[in-house]
């Protein structure tokens, strides 16, 4: 298999490379893009060096490239994922540029891996903290009807790549912050990207639409607040599910365990639960705080924590290129 890393200097980029290493991806050619910037750079992998390549139309339409992974933000994606499809590449994209097109599948593996078999060129990964909320999601749903669910979320400054940890490191030093609003250090911001019309930020939209999507849920009610908190690593999100029916703790605690990609942590007598501290380096999502509203009986509580760079990020579309390589490569 040919592959294309585009944003490979940056974190989710990088991530990428080391979760290639660990799955054993077998890999025949690999290519490397990223800025004119970065142009240049020598990274190693797997004991060869490889020169970083400028993101050019015509640094790719004479490449043999099998699957491209972005990571490089919305416009590189706009600009130059078609050129990758035009050579016959499949593109995942970890950026926000695809995900609500309805000719592009919005993939989990552990979620939808089928929706892979509707692209065309194009698969897209979902927000971060959208990936890590619908996988336990799913298992309730498989288990009961759901009619609402709200999210808060409490996303790590890697969230806005290595330009958020920076921000971090300098408002904890005393400094302006040079990318976020306000200090983030010793602090939480209620705001992650810009107000849309609704009073609702862009990021809220996208784990709204992101997860009715991925459900195949179209009329799900779902509604979302994001915050930012001063955590380098791994998000967590608080999710308050309504049901059509009172739910089996045991039984959906049973369900969770037997899930792949889930860790469940939920002994609140010896305060065990969900922590970036359990949740960054991992590759599971970590899910507890399992509980029943206190009023109404259908309401159900989670917690759940995951490393954003990980499995919200690289490791998703890692896992999607695994099954594209099964479902469509190989036949």
């Amino acid at each position: 298999m040919n592959i294309a890393i585009v944003g490979a200097t940056g974190l989710v980029g990088r991530t990428f490379l080391q979760i290639l290493d660990e799955r054993n991806i077998s890999i025949d050619r690999l290519y490397l893009y990223a800025s004119k910037r970065s142009a240049g750079t020598v990274v190693t992998f797997q004991d060869q060096s490889y020169t970083v390549m400028e993101t050019t139309t015509a640094n790719i339409i004479d490449k043999d490239i099998d699957i491209a992974l972005f990571s490089a933000g919305s416009t590189v994606s706009t600009t130059f994922a078609r050129d990758f499809v035009s050579i016959g590449a499949v593109v995942i994209d970890n950026s926000s540029a695809f995900r609500m097109d309805p000719q592009v599948p919005l993939v989990v593996p552990e979620v939808n891996p089928d929706d892979v078999l509707q692209h065309q060129g194009i698969i897209a990964n979902p927000n971060c903290s959208t990936i890590q909320s619908v996988v336990p999601l799913t298992v309730v749903q498989h288990l009961w009807d759901i009619k609402r669910v709200d999210y808060t979320t409490y996303q790590a400054v890697s969230g806005s790549g290595q330009q958020g940890i920076d921000d971090f490191d300098r408002t904890a030093e005393g400094e302006s912050p040079q990318l976020y609003p306000y200090p983030i250090y010793n602090n939480v911001i209620p705001q992650i990207d810009r107000f849309e019309s609704t009073n609702f930020t862009f990021e809220e939209h996208k784990m709204i639409q992101e997860t009715q999507k991925i459900l195949h849920k179209p009329d799900l009610a779902v509604s979302a607040t994001c915050v930012r908190v001063p955590v380098k690593h791994a998000h967590s999100v608080s999710m308050i599910i309504e049901l059509i029916k009172e739910p089996d703790l045991e039984r959906l605690r049973e369900q969770l365990h037997a899930t792949p990609g889930i860790e469940v942590i939920d002994d609140p007598e010896q305060q065990q639960y969900p922590m970036p501290l359990f949740a960054a380096n991992q590759d599971a999502i970590v899910v507890g705080r399992i509980r029943k509203d206190l009023y109404n009986p259908c309401l159900l509580h989670m917690f759940c924590s995951a490393d954003n760079i990980r499995k919200g990020a690289a490791l998703n579309a890692i896992q999607i290129l695994e099954v594209v390589d099964k479902k469509i490569l190989r036949k």
